[in-house]
């Protein structure tokens, strides 16, 4: 077996870990990170274009807007940078910057992280295409094992870049824990810029994640589609609906897969089956939506500092860029 057969079967064994867990669980729920395969980034990519999905309008603005700022902001040696993009998906927004900064003939490396390889070889070939003289070093890994994978050193300065509120996709602590590590890896040149998408209407945000097309929806099920596939799962898709919530007071948009009725779900590669009573959740996705004491409560609790802040013309969004003094 080659090493490509190894690692498959080894993210295989993982996947089905976490069903197991997850689906054993009270509350039922699965990691949302399994959403990502090659038909869920195309649904992603569709959900990006929705009218709805006013994220990504947001921060692409304020890309398109800020961009000679944010070069001056980052490129301040004469080493040049890496631009360390962490969940890069397929670029869209990120491009606006790598052009405007090519343009300006700035020095600088494209690290783009993404948990899906099909994704990373998409922007990876498109990116060469685009813009050939780009100097590009992708790593396929979650955020966690990537940040072990890192060996920031060097005397070029290190620009993370967390964006589209993925950082929304994490728990409090898990957000500060996360942050706290990515410090770790940080000197006191470096700088990471955050995607944080801001509380506001709250049917702005629940339409956000409840489209009118049903894209969302069918995203969420591509988590059952997934297990099904992958694992042997019988999960019977019309027996389950999707539900997406939002908590003006916390902040929290939630999204589940709720059982319709009462039955039982075999899945072959974990030879166990599941019970579900009628009208009980599986718990799939949290995004967590922030006001501005919010954003310099995160930044002091992981240990740094607020330099700039970037809004669309909304107040959508805001790209938060910190530094350790």
């Amino acid at each position: 077996m080659d090493n490509s057969q190894n690692r498959a079967k080894v993210i295989d064994e993982i996947f089905a870990e976490d069903v197991r867990l997850g689906l054993s669980s009270s509350p039922k729920f699965l990691h949302s990170k399994y959403f990502y395969n090659e038909k869920g980034d195309k649904l992603f990519q569709e959900i990006m274009n929705l009218e709805e999905y006013y994220l990504t309008r947001a921060e692409y603005e304020i890309f398109d807007t800020h961009k000679s700022n944010l070069l001056q902001l980052f490129d301040q040696s004469d080493h040049g940078f890496q631009l360390i993009e962490f969940g890069a998906g397929d670029g869209l927004k990120t491009k606006v910057l790598l052009k405007s900064f090519l343009e300006s003939k700035a020095e600088f490396t494209y690290v783009p992280i993404d948990i899906s390889g099909n994704v990373l070889d998409i922007l990876e070939t498109d990116l060469k295409k685009t813009f050939p003289e780009l100097q590009v070093e992708g790593i396929e890994d979650d955020y966690f094992r990537a940040l072990k994978k890192l060996h920031l050193s060097g005397n070029s300065r290190k620009v993370v870049l967390f964006l589209g509120s993925n950082i929304g996709n994490f728990s409090k602590k898990q957000s500060i824990d996360f942050l706290k590590k990515v410090n770790v890896h940080l000197s006191d040149d470096d700088l990471i810029m955050i995607g944080f998408d801001l509380k506001k209407d709250p049917s702005v945000i629940l339409q956000a994640y409840d489209d009118s097309k049903g894209v969302t929806r069918e995203f969420n099920f591509n988590l059952l589609h997934r297990i099904n596939n992958e694992l042997g799962g019988e999960f019977d898709l019309d027996t389950f609906q999707h539900f997406p919530s939002y908590n003006p007071v916390t902040g929290e948009t939630k999204s589940f897969l709720i059982s319709k009725i009462r039955q039982e779900v075999y899945i072959h590669a974990l030879d166990q089956t599941f019970s579900f009573l009628p009208w009980e959740p599986i718990y799939t996705e949290v995004s967590q939506k922030f006001n501005m004491v919010d954003v310099e409560n995160l930044a002091s609790k992981s240990g740094f500092k607020v330099k700039e802040n970037y809004f669309d013309e909304n107040s959508y969004f805001v790209d938060s860029v910190w530094g350790l003094s």
